[in-house]
C-alpha cells in the first residue's frame, strides 16, 4: 500500500495577463497576442508534525508572486535560436527574421525558456515557486510539483516535478 497527501491551490488569483507569440519548430512564429492565464498548483509532501503538507497561508502568497510577475507582461524567450532579443536602457529589442519589435524594456519579462508554450510557463513558473518555497520553508520537503497553466477555459498545459529524495 501506498499514500500520498498533498494540497491542490487552484484560485481565481494566480492569473497573469499577458502578451506572447510561439515560435515553430521550422522557425516561422503566430502574431503577437494576449491570453488572460490561470495556473494552479499542486504539492505532494510527507505530512508535517501538526499533520500537515504546508499551511496555505504560507504557500498561497508564493506561488500568487510567481504568477504576478508574468501580469502584464510581453513575455519573450530568451533561448529561441530563430529570434534575437537584447536590451538596450529601457528598451527590449526582439528581433525574428524580418520583424524587429521594441517593447519598454517595463513592460517585458525575458525568460530564460526556449518558447512562450503554455507548457514552458509552467515548467518556468514551478521552478520559480520551488526557489521560493525552499527559502520560505527550507524544512518542507516536496515528493511532487505539478504546475497548470490554463491559457484559455478547456485548455491547459501541465509540467510535473518529481524528487527522489523527497
Amino acid at each position: 500500500m501506498s499514500e500520498r497527501f498533498g494540497i491542490r491551490l487552484d484560485k481565481q488569483y494566480f492569473n497573469f495577463g499577458s502578451a506572447h507569440f510561439l515560435i515553430f519548430a521550422d522557425g516561422s512564429r503566430e502574431e503577437l497576442h494576449g491570453h488572460n492565464y490561470r495556473a494552479t498548483l499542486e504539492l505532494d509532501a510527507p505530512l508535517d508534525h501538526g499533520h500537515l503538507v504546508a499551511d496555505f497561508i504560507e504557500v498561497k502568497p508564493l506561488f500568487k508572486r510567481v504568477c504576478d510577475e508574468l501580469d502584464h507582461r510581453t513575455l519573450l524567450p530568451l533561448h529561441n535560436a530563430h529570434l534575437q532579443v537584447e536590451q538596450q536602457g529601457d528598451e527590449v529589442h526582439a528581433r525574428h527574421r524580418g520583424d524587429r519589435f521594441v517593447f519598454p524594456a517595463r513592460d517585458c519579462r525575458l525568460l530564460p525558456i526556449h518558447n512562450t508554450s503554455s507548457e514552458l510557463l509552467a515548467k518556468y513558473l514551478c521552478g520559480q515557486f520551488q526557489a521560493l518555497l525552499a527559502a520560505k520553508l527550507p524544512g518542507l520537503k516536496p515528493k511532487r510539483l505539478l504546475v497548470t497553466v490554463q491559457e484559455s477555459p478547456g485548455q491547459s498545459a501541465v509540467y510535473e516535478r518529481t524528487f527522489e529524495d523527497a
